[in-house]
């Protein structure tokens, strides 16, 4: 199997919004998954948001959603905000290779620290950032106000 993985164009966004439908069903809630995809294409036009796509065949089949933050006490710091592999094709270094190459992008850019969410339940990918260094801290809340109704 031959996977490429390069900087996501703008012609790759309807699949990149695609994948993250299919993290939001894996994760139990797609109902919450309200970005269209001419959101996704103003914010990437916008640079609110990189991504890095694995490509097999002329087909998106993962990818990465990160953008530029600020750590007060480190400096700057890349948030990997999506990491996704179609299911179909997890298993086979796919994802570590997507990873790679968000973590250099990070030291590219000068970046102190990355940093990411990941569900307490989700043991497999829990396994997969232990399994590359990470810290998964247990003791910080998440905080958010919606400024726009959830419909579905």
């Amino acid at each position: 199997m031959e996977i490429s993985i390069r900087k996501a164009t703008t012609k790759d966004l309807p699949a990149i919004h695609q994948l993250v439908r299919e993290l939001a069903i894996y994760e139990e809630a797609e109902t919450e998954f309200i970005a269209t995809l001419k959101d996704y294409e103003k914010d990437f036009d916008d640079a609110v948001f990189s991504s890095f796509v694995a490509e097999n065949e002329g087909k998106i089949i993962g990818m990465t959603i990160y953008y530029m933050t600020y750590s007060t006490w480190k400096g700057k710091m890349l948030y990997l905000e999506d990491f996704v592999v179609n299911e179909a094709f997890r298993k086979k270094g796919i994802g570590q290779m997507l990873f790679d190459a968000f973590l250099k992008e990070a030291q590219h850019l000068g970046a102190r620290l990355v940093k990411w969410q990941v569900l307490d339940w989700n043991k497999p990918a829990i396994r997969f950032y232990e399994k590359n260094g990470a810290t998964i801290e247990k003791e910080w809340w998440n905080g958010k106000i919606y400024f726009q109704k959830q419909t579905k």
